[in-house]
Parts: structure tokens; sequence; C-alpha cells
């Protein structure tokens, strides 16, 4: 896991690139890789490279990036050069096949590996890549630049193009280094956080600064021109295991998938750890993760203020570290920690969300243990039909969507409603207006404010100027194109595409990183997803899916862990931090200063604020 900064100045200015600058950038990201720094610049300085290390695979120099490859049929000095984010986990295949193939790699890192298969395949080679990753390649002799990110989006990349020079990095906020790129902000990316709580790809909070979308490639020409390539999608591959035949065995299904991903998320050079909470997700990876590698470490974040009630998740945590063998620590989050932190969480979050404060606990926890390395149990809820949205939406979409079908009628419906239902229930007065498809009741069910509420906060002019550049429907529509047929398929692609790409995975990202810490999520793994999606849309209705994790292991998951209400992995100080008085401007905003409103609206309120939005 590391940082990784790139600059392509395509323009037709004389001077090259700003060695400041692109140090500036890359040092901005000194927590993203505290082991190492380097830098390479083209012989007529119009392109550079730069990278933070975390080392986990390649201990030592072997690793060290930017790393160049000399190609075999060229004399030209650093033919192709790469910094690269993340790991390659099936990279000892790719390895021997390459050798098989006559190369000979010098080091035994996966970062070598990505240059041998360019050299062998060009920029197709990441159809066959296992792993979470983003990273940028350049080649001399073409005077092209690659960029990639991973399938599912677990690793970030992210851009600016002022007209003259590229320039990318793993932070939003390190490019924000760069004297050429603006922080001014975006009214879209301000509307989508206050409706879903996160900012959907490839929007940044800022209006210079995009993402480089998930499962796709982007090669940058010579003159600046772009070409993108998207290799996968989510909703595809939902949609062709939907055509499939329901498997025979579903546990054994599950079984082999999770056992053979977790297995291969552990391909590491230091120690790997588990987050281990009282839920089956996080329990069933440790399980899996025994099989294969002993002794495990495992950590667990408790909270003073659950001490003693239902919601306290240690003591069964412990329960599961003792199945299963591994050394468990606990932290116990006590509130003046929580509120001592919480300006150290703030300025750590890359990109604006109501969530990452609990997996940045977390994630210090297990920093504090000497690990670097942590998998987590994220995933499962959106793969396996954890939600209760794969339940109620389907059931409030098919119980309404033919008066929903009635012209005009759920608008006037939501009209009438709001003035009573505001104070109690603000989003039920749009059930009707949004029950025409399962991706509007879906958006319903889970957005922070509806869309109609966001004049009650931006002002009328402002707030439709925003959603109007955000454009809410044609988000929904990407992320299920090609509409799945069933309702779990639809549920699982908006779920993967929209909350845990956009929130839990880019939280998981900054939050780790915040204490050089690499967070792996087994359960989003894009080898595995297609098995899984299987079961999910032709044998499953959930919860069974959880179910048959929790069986997963040998032996299964304790009986209390299984029998036990989903709760989340929430933090309870987090109402008193947004009741705080330098957080106090929401109280100006009637519908925010509510008695009844939840502090998720209010925070999603603050963190804009904190991000310079408002």
């Amino acid at each position: 896991m590391c940082g990784v900064v790139g600059m392509f100045r395509y323009g037709h200015g004389e001077h090259g690139i700003d060695p400041n600058e692109v140090l500036a950038v890359r040092d901005m990201m000194t927590k993203r890789g505290p082991d190492g720094a380097g830098a390479w610049f083209s012989s007529d300085r119009r392109v550079a490279l730069a990278h933070r290390r975390l080392a986990i695979i390649g201990l030592g120099e072997q690793g060290a990036q930017p790393m160049e490859l000399h190609l075999r049929c060229s004399g030209a000095s650093g033919t192709l050069v790469v910094t690269f984010n993340g790991e390659i986990y099936n990279y000892r295949e790719l390895r021997r096949h390459l050798e098989a193939r006559g190369h000979h790699l010098r080091s035994q890192t996966d970062t070598e590996v990505l240059l041998h298969l360019y050299e062998e395949y060009g920029n197709e080679f990441v159809d066959i890549l296992r792993g979470m990753y983003a990273f940028a390649l350049f080649d001399v002799r073409a005077n092209t630049m690659l960029l990639a990110r991973d399938p599912l989006g677990i690793k970030p990349l992210y851009l600016a193009d002022d007209g003259d020079t590229i320039r990318l990095a793993s932070s939003a906020r390190a490019l924000l280094q760069s004297p050429s790129v603006s922080n001014a902000t975006s009214d879209a990316a301000l509307a989508s956080l206050l409706v879903f709580g996160n900012i959907p790809e490839p929007l940044t909070a800022w209006s210079d600064i995009s993402t480089v979308p998930s499962g796709s490639t982007i090669t940058i020409q010579s003159d600046g021109s772009t070409s993108i390539r998207r290799f996968f999608s989510l909703s595809e591959e939902i949609t062709r295991a939907e055509q499939t035949p329901a498997p025979q065995s579903v546990d054994e299904l599950v079984r082999d998938a999770l056992s053979d991903s977790v297995n291969a998320h552990m391909v590491s050079d230091v120690d790997v750890g588990i987050f281990l909470s009282a839920g089956i997700d996080s329990s069933a990876v440790l399980g899996l993760a025994a099989e294969h590698r002993q002794p495990l470490s495992a950590v667990t974040v408790g909270f003073e203020e659950f001490t003693g009630t239902n919601f306290d998740e240690v003591p069964l945590a412990r329960v599961v570290a003792n199945t299963y063998g591994a050394r468990h620590s606990v932290e116990v989050v006590t509130r003046d920690d929580f509120s001592s932190s919480l300006p150290t969480m703030l300025s750590d979050m890359d990109q604006p969300s109501i969530d990452g404060l609990n997996s940045w606990l977390v994630a210090r926890a297990a920093a504090s243990q000497g690990l670097k390395v942590a998998l987590s149990g994220l995933g499962g809820d959106e793969f396996l039909g954890g939600y209760s949205t794969f339940v109620t939406v389907p059931t409030w979409y098919h119980r309404l969507k033919w008066p929903a079908s009635v012209p005009r009628l759920g608008r006037a419906s939501r009209r009438m409603l709001t003035p009573v239902l505001h104070s109690y229930k603000p989003k039920a007065a749009g059930m009707l207006e949004y029950g025409d498809s399962l991706a509007h009741a879906w958006l319903l069910r889970r957005c922070v404010q509806a869309p109609w509420e966001l004049p009650l906060i931006l002002g009328q002019e402002r707030a439709a100027t925003a959603l109007a550049a955000l454009d809410i429907d044609l988000i929904l529509a990407g992320a299920i194109a090609p509409e799945p047929q069933t309702d779990v398929g639809c549920i699982a692609a908006l779920e993967g595409s929209l909350y845990m790409r956009n929130q839990l995975l880019r939280d998981v990202d900054w939050a780790g990183m915040a204490h050089s810490l690499e967070i792996r999520v087994p359960l989003v793994d894009s080898v595995t997803f297609p098995v899984l999606a299987r079961a999910l849309t032709r044998a499953w209705k959930p919860p069974a899916g959880k179910q048959s994790l929790g069986r997963a292991p040998t032996p299964p998951l304790p009986s209390a862990i299984l029998a036990r209400s989903k709760t989340g992995f929430f933090v309870p100080m987090a109402e008193r931090a947004v009741n705080q008085p330098e957080f106090s401007d929401w109280r100006r905003i009637p519908t925010l200063a509510h008695p009844k409103c939840s502090w998720a609206r209010r925070w999603s309120y603050v963190v804009a604020g904190q991000f310079g939005m408002l």
C-alpha cells in the first residue's frame, strides 16, 4: 500500500515539470508510505512519476519505486516506468507464467510483474490481475501513460487536467498541493454528500479533481488526449450470473470461493491481522484465515459507553478469537479519547463522508499492535444480501409500482404529505413518488436527505443548480447498467456500486492510510464475486447468504454469532460529536435543528462545512 504521483505535461510550453511540485504532492502522502520515497523524471522533464512506499511485498531495495524496465527488444534506458499502489495477489502465478515465456525478473515483487505483463500483453494485461491496485505506467517509446484502477474500486486514483498538464495522485487532498489545482469545491458534490452521504465517482469535493473510474484504464497520449476502457462492471457480472444455473450446493460454493479468496489475500512478507467485531463477516474471515495461517492477531475496538450492554461486541469477539486460536487485543475507546481524536479524524479524511470514523479507530488499534496489514469483513452485506434493503426495498417497490406509475400522482402526494411528515419521517412523504423503480426505492431507503429537502438547507436556487449538475437518475442508471433482472441482483448492484464503492471502500482506504495500515477486503474480490453472484441471484433469499458465510469456516461460527441480530459497526459518540460547539452552524437550519433530526443528517452538513463546501 503506497502513495503514487504522476504528472504528464502535454502542452507546448518550454518549461518542464517542477520537481518541487512533484515532491510536495508526494510527501503530502507520507503516512501512506513511510518506508521509502522515490521520484523519476523523463529526460525532457515533461513526465514525472513519484512514490511513497509502505513495504509489504518484496521488502528492501528490490521493491523501491518508481520501478523501471528495459524492454528486451529495445536498448532505450528506462523504457517502461511504473508507480504502483496496492497488491497483486496472484503475482506469483503470473511471475511463473512470464518466466515460462522467457522473461527474466530480478525481484520478488508484484510491481516488477506489472512491467513485464505490460511488455507481454500491452494495456489489456489488467484483465488477468487479481488484487487491489491503482497505478500509472509510462511507456517512454510510445510517449503514453497508462492509468489503471482495480475492478471493484478498492484503491483510489485522482486526476486533474489544467489544459497543459495532467496530474494524478492516490489522495485528492495531495493534488491540492499543486498550485495549478484549484481548491474550488463542487456544488454537485455537495448535493451528493447531503443526499448519499458520500460523493460518487468520478466526482470529488473539488471541481478540478476527478476520480479514475473503478474497473477502468485510461491511456494518455502525447497530445493530452485520453481514451477510457472499462474492463469490469459489477452489474454485468450480476446479469451474467442470472443466466447461469443455480449451484447444487450453496454452502460448498461459498466455502470454496471465500476460502480461496482469504488465502489469496494473505500473501505478504509481513504479519497479517484481522479486524474482529461480533458480526458474521469479520468472524468468518478470521475462521477461514485460521485454516491457512497460525497464529493470527485479531483486533477489536470496544466503546466504554457500550460496556455491559447488548451493543458491546467485545465479549462475543473474544469467543470467536478463542474458537480460532487468535491472539486477541481489545482497545476500549472513551468519550474523551473520541472527542480529542475527532479533529485528527477529520483532517485525515481525504474525501467527505458521513462514515469512516469507526474504521479510523480500529485502524489505529491495529497499528498500535505493530500491524501493517489487516483483513476486514467489508463486503459481506453487499454481496451476500445482509442488509435490510434486500428485503424492504423490493417489498416497497412491488406494492407501490402501480399507483406510482400514475402520472404526477407521486409528486402531488409527496408535496401534500411533506408538511405533515417532515418532523417525524421526512423521507416517507416520497414513498409513492419513489416507488416507480427499484433504484428510486433504494435511493429513498438509503439517502441521508431526500433531494426535495435540499432547498431547505441550501436555498432554492443553489439546490436546484447543484441537483441538476449531480443528476441522480443518471448515477442510479449507471450503477445498474445493464439492469439485473432479479430484485436481489439489482439491490446488490446498487449497494456495491454506490454505497460500498463510494463510501465504505473509500473510507477504509483513508482511515487505514492515516495509520500506515493496509486494509484488505477478501469478501470484495473480482474473482470471487462472480461465483457468489450465482448463488445470490439464483438460489438465495436474504439473509440466507450470511448464514452460509457463517457456516463456511471449520468449525462453523459459534451459534451466538449466527443468532445475533445485525447492529452494524457504529460509534456511540457520533451524536455527541455533531453537537460539539465548533460544529454548531447546523443549528441555523430549521430542518437540521429540529429535535427529531438524525445525527447523520446533521453530520453530513458538518462534514461539508469542514471541507469548505458550504
